[in-house]
């Protein structure tokens, strides 16, 4: 959507713009502050045992929780929501769009942390999504195990789960869902900062601001990931010739 006929915010000079500015950086700094004090708080919990060798299924075949470290110390996963039978168009938008943005894992190496994915679909189908879409992070089915590594969490739903390896045993140190897999999204942090922001109708914006990115009571069909009935990431692999074709 282009906003070429959005409202516009109200203008003033430099001066004005930036006492309002630096009445918001007071709001901002201590929001840091409070998300320092969450993840402090994160570093502080206790611990739960894993049996080291529930097993997922990856690209060699069933291997054991522990073997997905890669021999580091730690591992975030993500669990990816899968629709066992159906087209790629159809898998779900809001784990595609957060693990486009996943790309150089380079840096998460560097402390000693691996991330995968750990589909809750069937191995050989949700593979052909990861190669359709021309992913690079490792992937594996969690599916004949997800009672045991989501215990006491809905099944079916995106969540991330972190792990810790030590002496041939793991350990679940944090784990998150809904809202909270924003952790793997870098896009909308950006639309945060814009003025428009993420044009979405739940949003606090100000009359008549776009909000158009997502279902209303008179357009419940709209889905802020989705466009033309497609993950909104798929278009570029479409016309790049990929085949999304996952039974083949």
């Amino acid at each position: 959507m282009h906003l070429e006929n959005a409202p516009e915010p109200a203008v003033t000079d430099r001066a004005a713009f930036e006492a309002r500015l630096a009445e918001l950086r007071v709001q901002e700094k201590a929001h840091t502050r409070a998300g320092d004090r969450l993840a402090a708080a994160r570093r502080r919990l206790p611990v739960v045992e894993v049996d080291a060798r529930t097993p997922v299924t990856g690209p060699d075949g069933p291997v054991p929780l522990i073997d997905t470290f890669e021999g580091r110390s730690q591992l975030i996963t993500y669990y990816f929501m899968w629709h066992p039978g159906h087209p790629a168009a159809e898998q779900c938008e809001g784990c595609t769009w957060n693990n486009t943005q996943v790309d150089e894992l380079s840096y998460v190496h560097s402390r000693d942390i691996t991330y995968a994915v750990f589909c809750q679909g069937p191995y050989e189908e949700s593979k052909r999504y990861h190669e359709f879409m021309g992913w690079k992070m490792p992937w594996y089915s969690a599916q004949p195990s997800l009672d045991t590594l989501l215990e006491g969490r809905r099944i079916g739903s995106m969540h991330v789960v972190c792990y810790l390896q030590r002496d041939g045993r793991v350990y679940e140190t944090y784990w998150t869902t809904s809202r909270g897999v924003e952790a793997v999204d870098i896009n909308y942090r950006l639309m945060d900062l814009t003025v428009y922001g993420r044009q979405e109708p739940w949003e606090d914006s100000p009359e008549g601001w776009p909000q158009t990115h997502g279902p209303t009571p008179e357009t419940p069909d709209v889905h802020p990931f989705r466009s033309d009935g497609r993950p909104i990431a798929h278009w570029s692999r479409i016309r790049a010739g990929r085949s999304d074709d996952l039974t083949t």
